[in-house]
């Protein structure tokens, strides 16, 4: 099973293609794991959705067949795709229309005319939400997380339809709102952030957070919606005030930059009373997870930077990237291996950025990455025994964002130092 290390900018990077080859193989057959089937069918974090997208990716690299993925899809459609708004992006309609146009992408003529039926009703959904969105800044109210988030709201939206479509009436209109979102909203007699929440971050009611938060993080806060306006700028889909957003997102994270004595973080949130004083409440270092934290941050940054050609914030958060990929206190704090918040996450952030990184910075970038692949396994463990782990032992499960699938989908990007074939990794905001 053990494949040759292979040498990238001087760095040497861990054998992982074997790894992954073992968990793609105990995920082969859908049969093998029916909690999965009954639970999660229609979810990309967990379910079917999520873990066809291994082999999607795989038999893009013509590393596996084709069949597995169609069985994996077949498997999400045993029954009828919730649309509507019991939807989202990971769940639902939305979240296998996603699968299944990465399949797609490399299987031309295949599932056209039910992605365009797919499409045509995430509009229709993607509208809806927008007409309730400008309602509610209308009437100046504040917003609910899963209003704009990642995961569940717009900004998750957004990443499907700017791939699918990105010059669409619906992605502009997306983008409006986005920039609609930046602008502060008067609230109980004081100016707010426009994605000021009055809840705790788990979207409610928390009495540790009176008066609300402003959430950062990329999964959660406005760290999605800064990555989603820096993505589409890249594609040259702009609408009216988009380079401004897109810099107030920035001077915020900027306004609340702390310095760590490694390199500079960001917090999780803003509260209340922080906001009022101008100064952060003393908080330990927390882990630099793609959901919260430095590494989504950082990467939103770049995306940002290289949009609007700011050379100097680019290397900015390039470094903060690497400082917090090789900081012991903060990798300390990471304590799975999952794509959410644990090190496969860290691995394909580390990957995607160093892409993109300027000549100063990718040594370092590339340099943290095999400590990282290191965490997940070190090279003198046994695969096999890992990756049964990774499934169903020890592990956090088969699903995508905190399970085998997507660590097993980090594993492949990292080992073949190339960017992924599929568009499996838009739906995190990160390409």
């Amino acid at each position: 099973m053990d494949c040759p290390h292979h040498q990238e900018a001087g760095v040497t990077v861990l054998p992982m293609l074997s790894l992954g080859d073992a968990v793609a193989a105990r995920l082969a057959d859908h049969g093998r794991t029916p909690s999965v089937l009954q639970a999660h069918r229609q979810h990309l974090a967990y379910g079917p959705p999520g873990i066809a997208l291994l082999h999607i990716e795989r038999a893009a690299n013509g590393l596996g067949p084709w069949q597995h993925s169609h069985d994996w899809l077949a498997a999400a459609t045993h029954g009828p795709l919730t649309s509507g708004p019991d939807s989202h992006p990971f769940y639902g309609m939305p979240a296998f229309a996603h699968a299944l146009a990465c399949a797609a992408d490399h299987l031309p003529g295949s599932y056209r005319r039910a992605l365009d039926a797919m499409d045509r009703q995430i509009e229709i959904d993607v509208r809806r939400l927008l007409d309730a969105a400008h309602r509610r800044i209308d009437t100046g109210c504040l917003p609910q997380l899963a209003e704009f988030d990642a995961i569940r709201g717009l900004t998750g939206y957004g990443a499907y339809l700017l791939r699918r479509n990105p010059g669409s009436p619906t992605v502009r209109a997306v983008l409006a709102y986005c920039v609609r979102l930046t602008e502060p909203i008067r609230h109980s007699g004081e100016d707010l952030p426009g994605w000021w929440t009055a809840t705790g971050p788990s979207g409610s009611p928390d009495e540790r957070f009176p008066g609300g938060h402003a959430n950062t993080g990329l999964a959660h806060g406005i760290g999605g919606v800064l990555a989603l306006l820096a993505l589409a700028a890249r594609k040259s889909t702009v609408t009216d005030g988009h380079l401004r957003a897109l810099r107030a997102i920035l001077a915020w994270l900027d306004r609340w930059q702390e310095e760590t004595g490694r390199g500079p973080a960001w917090p999780y949130w803003v509260t209340r009373s922080e906001l009022r004083t101008g100064r952060r409440a003393a908080s330990k270092l927390r882990r630099p997870s793609w959901c919260y934290g430095i590494s989504g941050l950082a990467r939103a940054q770049q995306l940002a930077a290289l949009a609007i050609g700011d050379t100097e914030r680019q290397i900015t958060a390039e470094n903060a990237l690497a400082a917090a990929l090789t900081d012991p206190d903060q990798l300390g704090a990471t304590t799975d291996n999952g794509l959410c918040h644990g090190f496969a996450g860290l691995t394909h952030i580390a990957v995607r950025t160093a892409e993109d990184a300027h000549p100063s910075t990718v040594g370092r970038l590339r340099a943290a990455i095999p400590g990282l692949l290191a965490a997940i396994c070190p090279v003198d463990n046994d695969f096999e025994r890992v990756a049964t782990a990774l499934v169903s032992g020890t592990g956090a499960g088969p699903g995508l964002l905190d399970g085998a699938a997507g660590t097993a989908l980090a594993l492949l990007a990292a080992d073949t130092a190339a960017p992924p074939q599929s568009a499996w990794d838009s739906c995190l905001l990160i390409a």
